[in-house]
């Protein structure tokens, strides 16, 4: 072969492969700008340590949530909280329904009453409502980088 020929092949593989890579490059940042996952808002259901009264009330509450039956949900999440205050998860689902049948504000003392039971459990840490009023550990709402304080547009 001739050294034309090769630095013609070594070319074309290599303007290839930059194809290949720009194309994936574009791919991944693609993939990255996409529509945003929905977060989680189901309530969470009843723990090993819910007694059994107060498993039986969480189900009841998640069955009347999934069915948007909020004041319903409500009730029996309350019921909860009162037979088993200590229970984070009683606290998050009281406060997901809350939080769908507004005000949301409501909800708030709530959420952080769940976090503060449940040290890092990864769906009461991570709910969409601490996003929207701001850190756990605050009463005070934080600027979100939009610069705007606790709401969408």
């Amino acid at each position: 072969m001739t050294q034309k020929l090769k630095a013609t092949k070594k070319q074309a593989v290599f303007g290839t492969h930059l194809w290949i890579g720009i194309f994936l490059m574009v791919l991944g940042i693609g993939g990255c700008a996409g529509t945003p996952q929905a977060p989680q808002d189901e309530p969470l259901p009843p723990p090993e340590n819910a007694t059994p009264l107060v498993a039986q009330l969480l189900l009841d509450g998640n069955r009347l949530f999934a069915e948007h039956r909020w004041t319903s949900a409500i009730i029996k999440y309350e019921e909860a909280v009162q037979a088993q205050p200590t229970l984070a998860e009683a606290h998050y689902n009281l406060g997901m329904a809350l939080y769908k049948k507004g005000p949301v504000s409501a909800a708030r003392p709530h959420f952080i009453e769940a976090a503060d039971l449940a040290p890092g459990h990864p769906v009461i840490w991570n709910a969409p409502p601490f996003r929207k009023y701001g850190t756990v550990e605050s009463n005070t709402p934080t600027e979100a980088p939009d610069g705007h304080f606790g709401h969408q547009h």
